[in-house]
């Protein structure tokens, strides 16, 4: 069954590999990375994503940080930095209370090998945000780059399966941590992606 074109208000978005936009904005702080969340193409990316998936008005109240040395510390002290750990750790194994971490880095391994991919340990764990956002992405990019309809449901299948065993099982509780401490951007970012992961295990109409 064909699905509906992007509208024009979305024909930007619809072209973005969303998860691979997810995974750079959440990555380690840099003054580089801190310029393009600042610039006005980021700002009006936000936006936009911000209108398709969060409730109304909630694009009136996107705040950012004004200087790099405040978005570097925010992110240290919430996501690496804490007595016993962050305030919001963004590694799956933190959230997890009946699965011993080693089980739940062992279980991303092994999606991750399907695809024969090998994640970077001295960069961020098997089990942490990015890396899982990092596999979605290479996922998407191959499911939406196969000619043959019957090759790219096996892709959407391993997509949505991942999705709902390990990052909806502690993203949204995550989100939750966040809104406590309120900071700019960063909570933004998190609500977006719970919302657009939910999405991607709707099914196809």
């Amino acid at each position: 069954m064909a699905t509906a074109a992007a509208s024009p208000k979305h024909a930007r978005t619809a072209e973005l590999n969303l998860y691979s936009v997810f995974a750079s904005c959440l990555g380690h702080p840099s003054p580089k990375r801190f310029s393009w969340l600042s610039g006005q193409e980021c700002r009006a990316l936000l936006k936009e994503l911000t209108a398709q998936f969060l409730p109304k008005g909630a694009a009136r109240r996107v705040r950012f940080f004004s200087e790099y040395s405040a978005y570097e510390a925010a992110y240290i002290s919430l996501f690496e930095v804490g007595v016993p750990e962050p305030s919001v750790p963004l590694l799956e194994s933190a959230y997890s209370r009946k699965i011993a971490a080693q089980d739940v880095v062992l279980d991303c391994v092994n999606f991750y090998d399907v695809l024969g991919l090998r994640p970077s340990g001295s960069v961020f764990p098997p089990d942490h945000l990015v890396t899982q956002i990092e596999f979605l992405a290479a996922v998407s990019y191959l499911r939406e780059n196969e000619t043959l309809p019957e090759n790219r449901e096996p892709l959407r299948r391993l997509e949505r399966e991942f999705i709902e065993r390990h990052l909806l099982s502690w993203v949204p509780a995550a989100c939750e941590k966040l809104e406590k401490n309120n900071p700019p951007l960063f909570l933004l970012l998190l609500r977006l992606l719970s919302a657009y992961l939910r999405k991607a295990c709707l099914p196809i109409l």
